[in-house]
């Protein structure tokens, strides 16, 4: 297992916590994003740096991953391409993406593109709070857990 992130607009927190679960765990993590992504020195923790352009660091990411890999990422098309390779998707607030959830997850984010893009509603993303840190560090501390033994 490893994991990949969609570093473009993640945050610096959750870089943080990634951080030091893959040095605790040993666990191989790739930030990927279009600009440069500073990450500590390490033997696991590495960053790529993909040329600009609509989707292409999420195209690298699913290019990239494996059946059983964990992606963090709050792009909802990301998420939905990771799970249907058989990856798991975890988002910064902590919540996972399922096969269960993700076509209503699809659906709502359309829905929203299409009433800004309309005029019809604003666009609105509530800061990311210690609540959406500490959902996150739980979330992943029982996935991989859970998932220990399948680290590379």
């Amino acid at each position: 297992m490893q994991i990949w992130v969609d570093a473009d607009a993640c945050p610096v927190v959750v870089k943080e916590i990634l951080f030091k679960a893959a040095e605790r765990l040993h666990i191989k993590t790739t930030l990927v994003a279009n600009q440069f992504v500073r990450v500590p020195a390490s033997q696991v923790i590495r960053s790529v740096q993909v040329p600009a352009g609509f989707d292409v660091a999420d195209n690298w990411i699913v290019e990239q991953a494996q059946i059983g890999d964990l992606v963090i990422t709050a792009d909802v098309p990301l998420a939905a391409a990771a799970v249907a390779k058989g990856a798991f998707a975890l988002n910064p607030r902590g919540e996972f993406y399922t096969p269960d959830t993700i076509a209503n997850r699809l659906t709502m984010r359309n829905l929203m593109t299409e009433l800004r893009e309309t005029g019809q509603v604003q666009s609105f993303t509530a800061g990311y709070s210690a609540k959406d840190k500490t959902a996150f560090a739980n979330q992943l501390d029982r996935f991989l857990t859970k998932h220990k033994n399948r680290v590379n």
